[in-house]
């Protein structure tokens, strides 16, 4: 139920004659202002860009941080972000051939070294568990499950630590992972 006079005519309309749902003004219905078209430059050199905001400052993204944190310049490029990614999702196809290749052929920066490293730690310490727990197996069987259990948690850190590469960041994984075998 409405409370209130009834509403005025709109432009165009007889008294007595009601407006559409989705004609009167402050409707759900209503039409959405459009923004104004682009102004062209005087002399036709092209479009002029929206006005910036004025705050003072920029807003960084997670890859300049990165950056600065670590002494390197500019934002992280896609070339630094696809080796980093290589250190991790290699090692589902060839283990620890793949960081060592990214650590000691394409670790030219901060951000490649220390995904390239963390990703070694952690191929090495898969190794290291899989060799004594197979031999520590022969004498228990049940520790056959240490190594199993041991590599399942590896890789989803690897999965974790691959996805912050890609977007170009670092997650430190926990050390019972990447044992500190190699420095960053």
């Amino acid at each position: 139920m409405a409370y209130g006079p009834p509403p005025s005519p709109g432009p165009g309309q007889q008294p007595g004659q009601q407006q559409a749902p989705w004609q009167q003004p402050g409707s759900m219905w209503q039409q959405p202002q459009q923004p104004p078209p682009p102004q062209q430059q005087p002399g036709g050199m092209g479009w002029q860009q929206p006005p910036q905001p004025q705050g003072g400052g920029t807003v960084q993204m997670p890859e300049q941080q990165f950056g600065q944190q670590f002494g390197q310049q500019g934002p992280v490029s896609n070339d630094e972000r696809t080796w980093s990614l290589m250190a991790y999702v290699g090692q589902f196809l060839v283990g620890a051939i793949a960081p060592a290749v990214v650590y000691l052929g394409k670790a030219r920066t901060p951000f490649v070294r220390k995904h390239a490293v963390q990703g070694l730690n952690m191929a090495l310490a898969a190794i290291a568990v899989w060799i004594v727990g197979g031999l520590l197996s022969l004498a228990v069987d049940v520790l056959i499950w240490v190594p199993l259990l041991f590599t399942a948690v590896v890789m989803f850190f690897l999965v974790y630590a691959g996805r912050a590469a890609n977007r170009g960041e670092f997650r430190r994984v926990p050390a019972v992972v990447a044992w500190p075998l190699l420095k960053k």
